[in-house]
């Protein structure tokens, strides 16, 4: 038979002493009212005391529960033939077990998540605001100490050879000695300008590293290496009539 832990026979002893029900279980029948049943491992004796519905599972009626004292022999014993026979199974034959309580923290994994965004006021203003101040003293000092080159006054009646845009048109011209007006100063900057509005478009890569946007550095790379070969080129190796030129041979026809 199913041994019976020693808590709930206590707790069937003291219902019963409050029912008024005599226990048994220790001495005869008569004067066995005072007598506390003896300590040790429970005996077929002692599992008569635990009611049928706790053996079977099922939650005992009103009625039931009534008259539970004057028929807990009967079913005690037909319990005890019930749990010999198969094992206690709870709703839709689960079988029931004893599970330990265990506290929400520890089950809980709650960590808080690392964000990159940040607000734009204070935190990216006052860095853009303190950049700006800094630049402005830094030029301020620098046109102190070093003058505009500045070049005369412009005479209408004489034109330069060679005549050179500034340095961020120098691309521009160059690309006129080499194709139409047309495919060197719409199609070309306007293909360029396309891809670079493409961009974001075609790498949705949501990572901030480098070493994760292939695509994006290679193509801003690919993007600042072509303008800055032409602006080089026009610079320095362009001489009267926008000839090209050695400069460690004919010299640096271009002013800052």
């Amino acid at each position: 038979m199913t041994e019976v832990p020693d808590h709930l026979l206590r707790r069937s002893r003291e219902r019963r002493e409050a029912l008024g029900a005599a226990p048994t279980g220790g001495g005869d029948g008569g004067g066995g009212g005072d007598e506390a049943p003896p300590a040790g491992p429970p005996s077929d004796d002692d599992g008569e005391k635990i009611p049928a519905s706790l053996l079977t599972g099922q939650a005992a009626t009103p009625a039931a529960a009534a008259t539970a004292p004057a028929a807990a022999p009967r079913a005690a014993a037909a319990a005890a033939t019930a749990v010999a026979a198969s094992p206690l199974k709870g709703p839709e034959g689960h079988t029931q077990r004893l599970l330990t309580v265990v506290k929400a923290g520890s089950i809980q994994d709650v960590k808080a998540q690392p964000t990159d965004k940040v607000h734009v006021w204070p935190h990216l203003l006052v860095g853009e605001f303190v950049a700006s101040l800094a630049m402005t003293a830094f030029l301020l000092v620098f046109s102190v100490f070093v003058n505009a080159p500045l070049l005369a006054t412009a005479n209408f009646n004489f034109t330069p050879n060679p005549s050179k845009a500034p340095w961020y048109f120098l691309g521009l011209q160059e690309l006129l000695t080499m194709f139409h007006p047309m495919v060197a100063g719409v199609t070309i900057p306007g293909i360029g300008i396309f891809g670079l509005i493409l961009a974001p478009f075609t790498d949705r890569n949501p990572s901030h590293k480098p070493e994760d946007r292939k695509f994006a550095v290679a193509l801003f790379t690919l993007f600042l290496m072509f303008w800055a070969v032409l602006v080089i080129i026009g610079s320095f190796f362009r001489g009267p009539g926008f000839n090209f030129t050695l400069p460690w041979r004919d010299g640096l026809f271009f002013d800052l």
